[in-house]
This record gives structure tokens, C-alpha cells and sequence, in this order.
């Protein structure tokens, strides 16, 4: 079998990668535009608009609000919420490292929850609204959190730093005094390669004492 093959296809299923994948974002789209009657001339709220027609939807264009700004962008079905971050709005500050929702690194806020924004498709977040760690500071009056890291010396290299400061900043929104049991749940789903622990405990525990730095 060539190596175009998709394993484990039965003899002679013809499928290959290319067309697999093919298919599958013509699903993923096609789903989310069944409800309205696909390309129904009014979409229904909340669902992404397909902007090819014919045998294949090969883009939609997703609208959200991010840091209270609203942005549209035409993405194909495969692109992550974090590629439409990064490369289609320029909002850099939140990090792509593992790419494999493993890190934290990407970790923004999409409708009060915290997220892995590597792990969720730009058309799933059609309508949300979105936090990320520029949204943090107000001009240039850095949050709390952001003030506590550079206090404390709570970053090295940096990666994972905006995940970090995005995950405390929530956890604090919704727990404004936590005790360290409580931050070091809050905060399990983010690593430090560089073993800044220690520091990132001392910025929450801060910000706990003075009630989530409010």
C-alpha cells in the first residue's frame, strides 16, 4: 500500500489521506450549516457561515469577540481557534508550544471557561466571546497577576507564561482567595519547563491575601 494510504483501509477502498482529510472538514462545516438549511440565505445565530458552494466547503467565516473587540475572519475547517489567534488576528501573546493541548501555553478564556485554545476548532468558537492575556492589562497598567509575576521573578523563558497568567487570572476572578491546594488545582493544567513553580505559587498566594488583587 503507498504511503498516500490511510492504514488500516480495507483492499481497493481507494481512500487517501488527502481525501480523508478532505472529507472531514467538509463535515465539520457541513454540520454546522444543516440546521439553517445549508447556505440558507438568513443563518441561523451562532453558526459559522460556509463561503464555498458546491460539492465542497472549503471555508467559513467565524465571528467572535475577543478582549470586548469583535473580529470576523474566513478560516478552513481545520484551523485551530489558536491559529485564528495567532496568524489571522495578530494577538501573539497567547503561545503555540506543544500544539497538543499538553502545556498550557495557549490557554485563553472562551465564555467564562478556561481553554486549551490548540484543542478547539476556530468554527467551534463561532459567537464566543474570548479572553486572552492581552486583554489583561488596560493600556499600559498591567494587571495584577502581570505585576505579580515580575514581582516575584514567576517567568524564565517566557513560553508559558500568558497561559499561566490567563489560568490565575480566572482562577482569581472565581475564587479570589484560594488557598495553595486550591491554586495548585487551579493551575494543574499549565507547565513550566523551567521550574518556576515556587515564584508562581508566591504571585497567587499575594493575590489571594489581597483577595484576588482587587
Amino acid at each position: 500500500m503507498s504511503e498516500d494510504k490511510i492504514k488500516n483501509s480495507p483492499p481497493g477502498s481507494g481512500v487517501t489521506r488527502r481525501g480523508f482529510l478532505k472529507g472531514v472538514g467538509t463535515g465539520l462545516v457541513g454540520t454546522a450549516t444543516l440546521k439553517q438549511g445549508l447556505f440558507a440565505d438568513e443563518p441561523e445565530a451562532g453558526v459559522p457561515v460556509a463561503t464555498a458552494r458546491g460539492k465542497d466547503i472549503t471555508k467559513a467565516v467565524v465571528s467572535l469577540t475577543i478582549n470586548g473587540k469583535p473580529y470576523s475572519a474566513e478560516v478552513e475547517p481545520r484551523i485551530t481557534l489558536l491559529s485564528l489567534i495567532r496568524d489571522e488576528l495578530g494577538l501573539t501573546g497567547t503561545k503555540r508550544v506543544c500544539d497538543r493541548g499538553e502545556c498550557g501555553a495557549c490557554t485563553v478564556i472562551m465564555n467564562g471557561k478556561t481553554v486549551y485554545s490548540c484543542m478547539i476548532l476556530a468554527v467551534e468558537a463561532h459567537g464566543a466571546k474570548i479572553s486572552t492575556v492581552e486583554g489583561l492589562s488596560k493600556g499600559d497598567r498591567l494587571h495584577p497577576v502581570q505585576e505579580g509575576f515580575i514581582k516575584h521573578d514567576g517567568l524564565q523563558c517566557g513560553f508559558c507564561t500568558p497561559g499561566f497568567e490567563v489560568a490565575l487570572k480566572d482562577l482569581l476572578d472565581k475564587n479570589p482567595n484560594p488557598d495553595l491546594d486550591q491554586i495548585k488545582q487551579g493551575l494543574a493544567g499549565n507547565i513550566c519547563r523551567c521550574g518556576a513553580y515556587p515564584h508562581i505559587f508566591e504571585v497567587a498566594l499575594e493575590l489571594a491575601a489581597k483577595k484576588g488583587g482587587r
